[in-house]
Formats: structure tokens, sequence, C-alpha cells
């Protein structure tokens, strides 16, 4: 039942046979909302959210438990239990609370409890490595630049399929104007070739007349036929971009044309998506750089924190647990732990290759600012430039027109010939069909500007 109101609404036809204009604007919302590679740009945005609460998961408290016991030939070599809680923090740190209860005849000496056990609270902080950016802390900011990353990719996946969907539909509206035109010119040969064979026949044209006119409507005939079959395919290339809520394509019949009056309604449509507002950093590909430049950033901070010397210090307050709120603190574990290698080649050309990536991005980043800045001027020229030419060819349309009603005016009173009308109808449909072309290349113009800025 759905499918069936989807449809209704989609492909309204009246119980007269009346047909139904598709305009731009609705198509593009059915694109938006509807088409499955759009839905699927959207999963992009999903990933880096699964990818920041996997990196948010490196500062999950940790609890940890292990027991070992050993009984051979009823001796109790061992019996060795350990648990412990540990709280990661942002710089490095991390706080651990731990119970030990180990016993046995064969137990190591350093591991030996009190028969109650023995508790311990403590810390450990990294002096050197990892104490101001360390994996866990590079991981969690990646992933959130990871974000806007995969936010700029998924508008300008969702962007690529909206211009897609647009040049099929300019197609499909160019190809429905052709069909149109030479329906209505096949008409008016058809009319013309009975016309002159009424007058052949009271004597007053030649016979060779209505070989010429029967030329004319076949020629007619055939340039229809043509278009018709690239009628039929461009409305199944547009029925690539219409599907319903729920994932069912749907196919453009007969009953449906593209928007008339698209010219009147095409910049407020675009403008809509931002064509009139805009700013090259809000561009997707150069939040994509600048994501991507960000992230390599911190990996070359990462890469120079590698050049400091570990030097990790521990301390922990070592108490029986019926006397820990008696504080003793000459009960403690205390550890240093201290590594530097000599020379430090590997991490010196770690941090080389790092910078080297970041020179690398930010020459792309640079470039695709300018090439943006120097193809929206260029469009915006070539958008200037074919409305002069649709103006132009307009004017054209109308002389030729004119001079075919003149022709036709004297054929009808025997002072021209049916090859002369030929020529100016000829004429006529020529320029209609570069009025056509010309609108075409308009659209499409002011789509390559809207794809450009990039604004989905």
């Amino acid at each position: 039942m759905k499918q069936l109101v989807y449809i209704l609404l989609i492909f309204q036809v009246t119980i007269y046979g009346q047909s139904k204009e598709l305009t731009y604007n609705e198509f593009l919302g059915y694109v938006k909302k509807y088409h499955p590679l759009v839905k699927q740009a959207q999963l992009n945005i999903s990933e880096a959210q699964a990818q920041l609460m996997q990196a948010r998961g490196a500062f999950d408290p940790k609890i940890e438990a292990e027991f070992n016991e050993k009984q051979f030939k009823d001796k109790n070599y061992y019996s060795l239990f350990n648990a412990s809680f540990k709280i990661p923090t942002w710089y490095g740190i991390e706080l651990k609370a731990a119970f030990d209860n180990n016993e046995g005849i064969y137990i190591n000496p350093d591991m030996t409890t009190p028969n109650s056990g023995l508790t311990s609270l403590g810390i450990s902080v990294p002096l050197g490595q990892g104490l101001f950016i360390n994996q866990r802390m590079a991981d969690i900011r990646k992933a959130k630049l990871a974000l806007t990353l995969n936010t700029a990719e998924r508008d300008l996946q969702a962007l690529e399929v909206l211009y897609e969907a647009s040049v099929s539909y300019f197609n499909w509206k160019k190809i429905h104007h052709e069909v149109q035109l030479y329906e209505t010119y096949l008409k008016n040969a058809s009319i013309r070739f009975n016309g002159v064979g009424k007058l052949i026949e009271q004597g007053d044209k030649p016979a060779i007349d209505s070989i010429e006119a029967g030329m004319t409507v076949r020629n007619r005939e055939l340039n229809l036929e043509d278009a018709k079959l690239k009628l039929a395919k461009a409305r199944l290339e547009v029925s690539n971009y219409i599907w319903t809520e729920n994932n069912i394509p749907l196919e453009i019949d007969d009953s449906l044309f593209p928007e008339i009056e698209l010219d009147k309604t095409i910049k407020s449509t675009l403008s809509q998506n931002g064509l009139n507002q805009f700013n090259i950093e809000n561009h997707p590909k150069i939040k994509a750089l600048n994501a991507k430049i960000d992230m390599l950033t911190i990996e070359q901070r990462l890469k120079a924190n590698a050049l400091l010397p570990k030097l990790d210090v521990s301390y922990n307050y070592l108490s029986e647990p019926d006397y820990f709120t008696d504080y003793r603190f000459q009960d403690y574990k205390l550890g240093v732990n201290f590594t530097m290698p000599l020379f430090l080649r590997k991490e010196r050309g770690s941090l080389k290759l790092a910078k080297l990536k970041v020179q690398d991005t930010e020459f792309s980043l640079q470039f695709e600012k300018q090439q943006l800045k120097n193809k929206i001027e260029s469009l915006n020229q070539e958008q200037t430039s074919l409305e002069k030419q649709l103006r132009i060819n307009k004017k054209l349309v109308s002389d030729f027109e004119k001079m075919l009603t003149a022709e036709e005016r004297l054929f009808s009173i025997g002072e021209s010939s049916l090859f002369l009308i030929n020529s100016r109808e000829n004429s006529l449909v020529s320029s209609k069909l570069s009025d056509i072309a010309l609108e075409n290349r308009y659209y499409n113009a002011l789509l390559n500007l809207y794809r450009a800025i990039g604004n989905p």
C-alpha cells in the first residue's frame, strides 16, 4: 500500500489523461532523500562516530583479576591472587588500585603478603615521552578530525550524485523539447503535403512539388523517430535517480514531463543550495584537506615526542586492608624506568617522513584553492556568455519565424516556391534546435558552478 502511495505521489495523472510536470526542485528533493548512494554517503558519518567511540575506549577504566594455584603431593606450592582497578587519564597519567594475596611454601619472597593480603594505591606518570601527547591522545584527536573529514567526503559523494542526476534531468528536458519540435513541424509538413496535393489536382502546382513535400514529411518522420528513441533512453537514465523511501526504484513513464519554465526557476533552486553564498574555506574539498593536514600534524607531534627519552615514574602506597586508614608513608613501592636510544635514527626518520606528508598535503591544499577560484571565475564567465548567446539566438529564431511566415504568404499568392518554404523552415528548425542546445549548455554551466561551489 505504501509503495502505491509513493507511486501516486510522484506520478499523478488525472482521470482525464493529463500529464504531470516533474519540476527540477521536486526531482532533486527525491534524489537527496531517497537515492541509495546519498544514503550510502551518510554511512561515512556513522563510521567516523564509531571510530571516535573506539578511540575513547582507550580511556575506559579497567578491572583486572588473576588467580594461579599449584598443589602437588599434598603440598601447596603457591596460591597467587592479584586484582587491580586502573584509570587512564588524558596526559598519560594512570591511577591504579590493587589487592594481592599470595601464599605457599615455594612462593618468591618478594611476592609474600600478609595473611589478610596487601592493598596498594598508586600513580604512574610519564615525565618524558607520553606526557603531553601519546598514542591514546593522538587517536582521540584524529578520530574527531575523521568526523570532519568523513562529513566533507559525504558532502562530496552526495554532490556527485546530485550532479549526475541533474545532468540526466537536463538531457531529458533537451530531448523532450526536440521531440515536441519535430512533432510540430511534422504536422506542418503533413498539412503542407496535403495542401500541395490539392493544388496539383486543381492544376495550380506541378506534380514535382508533391515529391518535394513528401520528402520533407519523411525527413521529419525520421527525425521524430530518432528523437523518440533518445527520449526513451533519457527517461530510463533519469529513472535511475527516482526511488522511494523503502529503496524501491521507480520508472518515469510517458505521462511525466520535465519542467517547462526551468529557466525561470533554476537559479532559485540552486541558490537554495548555496550558489549565492560562497566561502572557499567551507568547500568540502578544502575541509577534507584541512582535516588531513591536522591529522598529519598530530602524527608529526607524536613522532617528535618520540625523540624524548622514556622516563616513567610510579609510586604505590602499600597497606594491609585492616590498617588502610592508618597511613604509614614509609610503606611504599617506587619504580623508575628510563630508556633512551643513542642515535635516534628510527625516530628522526619517522619525524622527517611525517613532516614531508604535511608539506605534501599543504601543497595540494594551495593548488586546490587556486584551482577552485579559477574554475568558479571561468564558470561565471561561461554563464554570462551563454545568457548573451541565448538572447541573440532567441532573436534569431524570431527573425526566422517572420521570414517563414512571409514566405508562406508569398507562396499562397503564387510568388514563391515550395523549395523556398522548406529552406526557410529548415533554417527555423535548425535555429530552434540551437536554442534548445544552448539552453542545455546554460543549465549545465549553472550546474557546474553549483558543483564547483560544493554545497549540497
